[in-house]
């Protein structure tokens, strides 16, 4: 379901930022190691430390407006 969002998010942000999809089932470590309960759970970092969290589908539009928040 976060696929197409996570590729109009790409076109909106460009290069400068990156997006990766995890999928947790093949990485439970993962999954361990951010606590991750729900899925999706969208997580942004910045220089490796945690900025913001939240499970659940939002809209790339929103996506977009939380990490210009932290630029």
């Amino acid at each position: 379901m976060m696929a197409p969002i996570l590729a109009q998010l790409k076109t909106m942000v460009g290069e400068n930022t990156t997006i990766l999809k995890v999928d947790v089932d093949k990485n439970p470590e993962v999954s361990k190691q951010y606590n991750i309960q729900g899925v999706p759970t969208l997580i942004l970092f910045q220089n490796g430390a945690i900025k913001w969290r939240q499970s659940g589908v939002i809209q790339a539009a929103q996506l977009r407006t939380i990490i210009e928040q932290f630029a």
